[in-house]
């Protein structure tokens, strides 16, 4: 049933900051690219971390892991940082134990997200959690944790209205441009970086808005082309950057560079523009957002846009938490269940043991019993042992318990 040691829930903690507490701008000194996540599970095995993951989105950066104090988390997350450890832990939060898994069962359903609802951090979790797991960083308890929560977010999102409405950053940014600009058929808009937020904010983009005059960069052109064909747009190489800059008149930045890509000198005296940085850390030059021709906007503030829908997913937030309850509550007793694991294992061995030694009860047609066999009625003890583990949460004398049971059935066999 159980195939790795068990361990010990109070040794799991979350540390983390989020659009809470933290401007963008915060946020950003603290953002993981993929090359970070990479350096810090090189660096984790070496100051004894072995099950670990980050997640990193433009509105929070939280790693997950096992220590024997949250302080080595946070230190190893930090080494891959622009802000220092020190900075990190003044103003993040920090969770233990099963406050821990409560937290990461919100925010996989959204309910701790700068929009209400936001479905795209579910995509975000399942990215960082397999990165992790191809590096071998997830165990058996952060495996089935995770998995609980992927299954709580379906629920939440079949049977709850929560994800109604605005419910993304990327859809956000395209109804800010309905709402604000009128979109004819000679605005150009370029869309930089075609990720997954990126990609979703493409088909937002020609889905609400109704025009193919888009045109995609991405650092590899492959995507770009790849979506480019797909919804019948245009793709430019990243080394036509600064032209197709020049020449738009909607800009949306949503890379993981950890440097602006978009300057200054991109932008003076070239028109106009409105740009939607979807990026952390930003992709626009602090410089260029002071330009009198640029209308600048970031997912602080379109998280501050209230949709209509908006007070319907307030309202649908109790039946989520109902939801979550039953999910966690069900991965709790499969904690408790892993951590009698060796227990039952213990016992299991000792009676398949006394199975061989009454071998030929079971071996001669005058005395086997026709109907249980040893290895059934092995199974039927264990399962009243792991029956009671399990209601009862305490430790006793289950080992003397079996054998007696099993012992019993075997007499009782024996006199038939």
């Amino acid at each position: 049933m159980f195939t790795s040691k068990p361990v010990n829930i109070a040794n799991f903690f979350v540390a983390g900051i989020s659009y809470k507490k933290t401007d963008a701008t915060t946020r950003g000194q603290f953002a993981i690219s993929t090359e970070h996540y990479e350096n810090a599970l090189n660096l984790a095995a070496g100051l004894g971390l072995d099950a670990l993951f980050i997640l990193s989105t433009c509105n929070r950066t939280e790693i997950y892991g096992f220590a024997g104090h949250v302080s080595q988390l946070i230190d190893l997350l930090c080494t891959q940082t622009g802000g220092s450890a020190e900075a990190f832990t003044e103003i993040a939060y920090c969770k233990q134990g099963g406050e821990a898994v409560t937290h990461l069962f919100n925010v996989g359903a959204g309910l701790d997200s700068q929009i209400l609802g936001d479905y795209e951090i579910v995509g975000q979790l399942k990215q960082a959690v397999k990165f992790a797991k191809e590096r071998d960083f997830i165990n058996s308890f952060l495996e089935r944790l995770v998995n609980s929560v992927l299954q709580s977010s379906k629920s939440i999102k079949s049977d709850t209205a929560l994800s109604g409405g605005t419910v993304s950053v990327s859809y956000a940014a395209v109804q800010y441009i309905k709402e604000n600009i009128e979109v004819t058929a000679d605005k150009k808009i370029l869309l930089i970086g075609t990720g997954k937020i990126g990609r979703n904010t493409c088909k937002n983009l020609v889905d609400y808005l109704g025009t193919t005059n888009i045109t995609l960069i991405n650092r590899t052109d492959g995507k770009a082309v790849e979506l480019a064909r797909e919804l019948n747009l245009q793709y430019a190489p990243m080394a036509g950057l600064t032209e197709q800059i020049a020449s738009a008149d909607i800009i949306l930045a949503a890379t993981n560079s950890t440097e602006p890509i978009i300057l200054k000198e991109h932008l003076e005296n070239k028109g106009d523009k409105l740009i939607i940085d979807l990026s952390i850390p930003y992709n626009v030059e602090a410089g260029a957002r002071q330009l009198p021709n640029i209308n600048m906007i970031n997912v602080d503030t379109l998280s501050k846009i209230k949709d209509e829908a908006l007070q319907k997913r307030v309202a649908e937030t109790p039946k989520a938490i109902e939801i979550i309850a039953h999910h966690q509550d069900n991965f709790m007793e499969w904690y408790r269940m892993h951590q009698n694991a060796p227990v039952l294992q213990s016992i299991k061995a000792v009676l398949n043991k006394i199975a061989i030694l009454h071998q030929y009860e079971f071996s001669n047609p005058q005395t086997r019993c026709p109907y249980i066999a040893a290895e059934q009625k092995i199974q039927q003890v264990m399962n009243g042992i792991a029956g009671k583990m399990r209601n009862q949460h305490t430790q006793g004398c289950y080992h003397i318990e079996a054998i007696n049971e099993y012992m019993t059935t075997v007499t009782l066999q024996n006199k038939q």
